[in-house]
């Protein structure tokens, strides 16, 4: 009688719940993770195309001797839709095709452009919650987050 007992194979109720507790445990540890990591891809468009402002503004300084106060002089827009606005100068309308996370950001204090040096910005909501993304990048290529929204 006993040896019969001893033949089922299976996972106890107790096992189980281990193996879901467990589960559970890594999950905890990974998906903040996972969204930190997710939101940090997503700021990765505001480094890249301002960096093409960077390298724009820079050729147009060489053709010219002066930097361009608008994207239009400077022949420039964001490609594809967009998460971030971007700014050039205070009185210019910011440029970005963006759908909802992208449309009514706030400017990044210091945005401007004089004819030896421009401070070119982007503003954008990676996460959905009240807080912008605010990055900037001069005409030394200091590219800084001025406002991180991770």
């Amino acid at each position: 009688m006993f040896s019969k007992l001893r033949e089922k194979k299976g996972f106890t109720l107790i096992e189980l719940m281990i193996v879901v507790a467990i589960i559970g445990i890594l999950a905890a540890i990974a998906i903040p993770n996972f969204l930190k990591f997710q939101a940090k891809a997503k700021q990765s468009e505001a480094k890249n195309n301002l960096s093409a402002i960077f390298t724009a503004q820079v050729s147009y300084f060489g053709e010219r001797n002066a930097f361009a106060a608008t994207f239009a002089t400077l022949n420039w827009a964001p490609e594809g839709t967009t998460r971030y606005e971007y700014f050039l100068a205070s009185g210019e309308t910011a440029i970005g095709t963006g759908t909802g996370s992208a449309t009514g950001m706030t400017m990044p204090t210091g945005v401007a452009v004089a004819t030896n040096a421009f401070t070119a910005g982007a503003s954008g909501n990676i996460d959905s919650d009240a807080t912008e993304d605010q990055w900037t990048i001069n005409d030394v290529k200091n590219l800084n987050n001025s406002n991180n929204d991770v």
